[in-house]
């Protein structure tokens, strides 16, 4: 469910809410331990945190998620990331997730305003962006409007570089449809939609709750120019599945292309390998660490 153009998400009641509540809790028992959950203040929205620190000190890796969902989903990754720096899964405000948002953040300029003012109180240190879909314009939108604080940007099918069309609407329809059917029927539906998160049925329970209980606030966003693109300084990844619902493999060449220090990677699938979990994490865990290493030699 969406809320009215312009206002921000809420829950349809308390119940709603607090049987959200507790599937969220069993979904994040999935992270690695320790995790730690906080809240960080800024001007337009209290912010659910997740973080993952056996290595605190480094440069941070921060996962920006899809539209409708919160960072329970990034658990196969976490770990991986987390080599050189803390991970920080960040439950995007607007969104079913403990989040409070006060203030519309689908306007460009307030996006960027507030995780500009959010990575401030995470590290002194530049982050890494790493973001699915919605959260990949969100990174985007970052590089190209508060940079400062962007060490790197990696892109997993995200959502901006092209319009929403009927392939997108019918993969939605379809895995949504996909993720009710009975587990033998789903798992076949899952292989074929390149979808191992359907059979994890904590994240579908959290999934259906938030879907059900929630008014989420509408994030469609413009697509990024050609000169907005070419305003990305910061280095990238773009990774995308060749049978991707959001952009086919031409568009991402094609617009990918356009940012200054991009590399553009067509892997197997429709997700951008989250359906091969292990290549996926050693790709961008092998892309931060390269960064991490420029940004540490312009800094001595």
């Amino acid at each position: 469910m969406l809320a009215p153009k312009a206002e921000v998400g809420s829950w349809v009641s308390e119940a709603a809410r607090e049987e959200f509540m507790a599937a969220y809790e069993r979904a994040f028992a999935l992270w690695p331990q320790p995790c730690e959950e906080f809240d960080v203040e800024t001007a337009t929205a209290t912010t659910r945190v997740h973080a993952y620190r056996p290595q605190p000190a480094g440069d941070p890796v921060v996962l920006l998620t899809g539209a409708g969902f919160n960072a329970s989903s990034w658990y196969p990754h976490v770990a991986a990331l987390a080599g050189d720096g803390p991970v920080y899964g960040i439950d995007m405000p607007g969104d079913p997730n403990p989040s409070d948002l006060r203030a519309p953040l689908t306007p460009p300029v307030s996006c960027a305003a507030w995780l500009e003012e959010l990575l401030g109180k995470l590290s002194d240190r530049p982050a890494h962006l790493v973001g699915l879909s919605w959260g990949g314009w969100v990174a985007m939108n970052q590089a190209i409007r508060a940079p400062g604080r962007v060490a790197s940007v990696t892109l997993l099918d995200p959502a901006g570089l092209t319009g929403l069309d009927a392939r997108f609407w019918w993969w939605l329809t379809v895995s949504g449809v996909a993720s009710l059917t009975p587990m033998p029927l789903r798992r076949r539906l899952a292989r074929w939609l390149d979808s191992p998160v359907m059979l994890d049925q904590e994240l579908m329970t959290l999934m259906w709750a938030g879907s059900r209980g929630y008014r989420m606030e509408p994030k469609f966003p413009a697509v990024l120019t050609d000169d907005e693109l070419r305003a990305i300084d910061a280095p990238t990844l773009l990774i995308t599945g060749a049978r991707s619902a959001l952009v086919t493999p031409a568009e991402a060449r094609a617009r990918g292309v356009l940012m200054p220090h991009a590399e553009v990677a067509i892997v197997p699938g429709s997700h951008g390998g989250f359906d091969r979990v292990d290549a996926l994490n050693d790709r961008i865990a092998a892309f931060i660490k390269a960064h991490a290493a420029a940004v540490d030699l312009n800094q001595s």
